[in-house]
Formats: structure tokens, C-alpha cells, sequence
């Protein structure tokens, strides 16, 4: 019996995703470090200082492509600071719904 529960976990824990994401300091990388990182990784998050408030820290997940998002996300083109570049363009999820549907559906 207790075979059969201990299998019964190993296959429930194999079975459960796992979640951990890399957390990174983007002024510790130049701008093509940052990126070739993001495309190793699929996805991480970069911390970095912001630029209209000091002394804060902003944190943001950064992506390599849309299949590294969320149903009803897709991938959209976004900078940050890195070691040499203020604006390194990346990408980060963005939902799905920005999109401006009257566009689409107006043209004829």
C-alpha cells in the first residue's frame, strides 16, 4: 500500500509545472548579454532602476517571443536600460485586448 502512495506523489509531482523564472540585474549585461539571455531562458525577470522616480527599482518579465506568454497575450516590443544601451529593445507580454477591434473590423 504505501508503494502504491509513494507512486501515486512521484507521478503528481512530475505532473505539477514547474514555475521558477530567473531574476536578473539588467545594468549587470550589455544589450545583446540581456537578449541572448531571454532567448536562452524563454522568459526571465530584469530588474533595473526607474527613471522618473529615485532610489526606486522597477521589475519587469521580459520575453522572447509571444509563445513565452499567456493565453490571450502576445509578445510587444519594450526597452530597457542596459550596461550600454539606456534603451535596449526586448519583449514583454501584453494582453491580447489592446488591440483596437474597431480598426479590424471597419476596413473593408
Amino acid at each position: 500500500m504505501k508503494k502504491i502512495i509513494l507512486l501515486g506523489l512521484l507521478i503528481a509531482s512530475a505532473a505539477t509545472p514547474v514555475s521558477a523564472i530567473s531574476r536578473y540585474n539588467s545594468l549587470s549585461f550589455t544589450c545583446a548579454e540581456a537578449r541572448a539571455v531571454i532567448n536562452r531562458e524563454r522568459a526571465v525577470i530584469m530588474r533595473y532602476p526607474a527613471t522618473r522616480t529615485r532610489n526606486m527599482t522597477l521589475y519587469d518579465r521580459f520575453v522572447s517571443d509571444s509563445n513565452a506568454c499567456d493565453v490571450g497575450y502576445y509578445a510587444y516590443q519594450n526597452y530597457m536600460p542596459t550596461k550600454d544601451r539606456a534603451n535596449c529593445p526586448v519583449y514583454t507580454c501584453r494582453p491580447s485586448t489592446d488591440f483596437d477591434d474597431d480598426d479590424i473590423f471597419l476596413r473593408r
